[in-house]
Parts: structure tokens; sequence; C-alpha cells
């Protein structure tokens, strides 16, 4: 009664090491930037402060295993073929990447449940010995552009996108952007910005795959980039960065940037900025003003005002009672 008293959630070390692992197993499988939004929210709910950075650092010592479509030629069917999850874990395990002591739902240990879960394809799943890359297949990148954070699927980035500089384009809803990427507006070299798609700006976070699949369409997958403080699914591909922290809604820098600015993007350093002045920077913010919710009644409007960055999850924080 104590600890409800004082509002105090006990940290459980072992839900701690349970995200790791989860953290470990999606950079293997080089899977979707939305793990990067549900595993601190589902951490939030088991009492567990999962920074994303720490994300760099679980991709810094595991190895990309997995190119499944759309950033590969393998798909699901694939790699449920090959072994399954519990076939990339058995991979990870060989370089003690993975916490295998933690009991499971089987009422076993995650030792217990992959042994004998073998590699049947290592065309699908590269043996750790010669995996697809040294790194992991996300990327936390920070600047003066996310000062918090964004997130990448550095696995299904083209080489050459890895590091890029380019003119911002700048759209204030994604079927702005989308008209003009269909309507050849949007050049190879461009950086195209969606802002106001955030958890609050939406409200929702919805998904930006409609432009990401346009920007590939229209054959600019290797020389455009995308940043918005929405987020993808786990078919987009290319240099599309989202979760931009803080969103515009709140005033976060990406609201701050205009037409033909420069963006400098660096995976590799995990490094996401605008050129700009901090004079011009905070003559913008001094000129910025909230803009109008787009929905102001019922159940988006409490969730507008209740929900935080994506860099936290975009959990609801609900005003504590004194």
């Amino acid at each position: 009664m104590e600890l409800f008293e004082k509002n105090i959630r006990p940290r459980d070390i072992m839900s701690e090491k349970a995200f790791l692992n989860a953290l470990a197993i999606d950079m293997a499988l080089g899977c979707s930037t939305n793990s990067m939004l549900h595993l601190p929210a589902i951490a939030h709910e088991a009492g567990v402060d999962l920074n994303v950075d720490i994300a760099n650092e679980i991709s810094a010592k595991t190895p990309n295993l997995c190119h499944l479509a759309p950033a590969g030629h393998t798909y699901m069917e694939d790699l449920n073929e090959a072994g399954g999850v519990y076939a990339v874990m058995n991979e990870l395990d060989k370089k003690g990447l993975l916490y295998t002591d933690l009991i499971t739902c089987t009422g076993k240990t995650i030792k217990e449940n992959i042994e004998g879960c073998v590699n049947k394809d290592p065309d699908t799943i590269r043996p750790i010995e010669n995996p697809y890359s040294q790194t992991g297949g996300i990327a936390v990148l920070k600047g003066n552009l996310a000062p918090d954070s964004g997130v990448v699927k550095r696995s299904a980035v083209a080489p050459e996108m890895m590091v890029h500089e380019g003119p911002a384009r700048v759209f204030d809803c994604e079927e702005d952007a989308i008209d003009a990427i269909k309507g050849g507006k949007i050049v190879a070299g461009d950086v195209v910005i969606i802002r106001y798609e955030g958890p609050k700006g939406g409200p929702g976070m919805r998904e930006m795959l409609n432009p990401t699949s346009a920007i590939a369409g229209m054959g600019l997958g290797a020389s455009v980039a995308l940043i918005t403080d929405g987020r993808f699914s786990g078919a987009s591909r290319g240099a599309s960065i989202g979760h931009v922290s803080p969103e515009a809604a709140v005033g976060g820098n990406i609201a701050l940037i205009v037409e033909g600015d420069i963006i400098k993007i660096d995976i590799p350093n995990n490094s996401l900025n605008f050129v700009v002045s901090d004079e011009e920077l905070e003559r913008r913010r001094a000129n910025w003003s909230p803009r109008e919710p787009k929905v102001t009644t019922g159940y988006l409007a409490r969730y507008t005002a209740m929900v935080t960055s994506g860099n936290r999850g975009a959990i609801l924080e609900v005003p504590r009672v004194k």
C-alpha cells in the first residue's frame, strides 16, 4: 500500500533485460522503426524507463543478419522456413548478445526455448560470422533538427544516402508532400520535410508509407531523403527519418525549418542537423506560434492534450491527483 500511495513503481531488472533482448533481436532482423515507439511505450507500462538512445549502443554490437523485404529480397515466409526468430536468437547467442537466463511464458528460460532451433538457410539468416553489416538495422539520430531524437531504418538506406546534404522542401501535411512528389516538384538531392504529423500534430502519428512509396515510385529512392515527426510502417525504405522529437506541434526545431535550408544527414555518426545560426534560430522561434489543434472536441482532443513525444513512445501522461 505504501508503494501505491507514493506512486512509486519498482524497477524490475529482469524486465530491463527483456527489453534489451527485444532491441537486439530487432537490430538483427533489421526491422521497423515502429519498435522505437512500441518498446518504450510497453516499457513505460512495465515501470522501466527505456531511453531510445540505448538503441545505438545495442546496434553498435549487434550485427544485422536479415534483409527482409522491402530492404532485401527475402520475406517473412522465408524467415519462418529458415528457422524463424528462434534461429536468429541462436545466432546472437553465439556471441553472448542476449540474456538467455530469463524465464518466459513457456515456463522455460530463453536458452531452453531456442535450443535446437538451427539456421536452415544462411541466405535468409546470415550466420553471425558473416552478417550483412556489423551494426544493427536501426539508428537513432540527434542534432539541432532533432534535439531529442529521430529514428531511421539504416538497413533499408541506400549506401549513397548514408551521408547526405541537400535543400529542405517543407510541407505541413502528408497530402501536400505527396502532391509535390507526384507532380515532379521534388528532384534528386532534395530533403522532403513533412511536419505537424507527430503524436499531437496528427493527432495520432499516422504512418508516412504513401510519401516514401511515392519517392521510390518516382525513381528518387536513392537520391531524396524524407524527414518527419510522423512515423513509418515496416514497408518503408530509403533515407526515411521519422519520430523527430520534439515534434512541430510543440515548437520543436522541425517547425522552424524554412524552404531551402540546408539539411545535413550523417547516419554513420548518428547526426541530423540543418544549417542555421543560433541567432536566426531564436528569431524564428520568437515568430513561431502554436497551431490550432486539428481536433478540439472528444477523445482525440483529450489525446492531443495528454500524449507525449515520439521519443517517449507517444504515451499518455495522466495528470496526477494531489
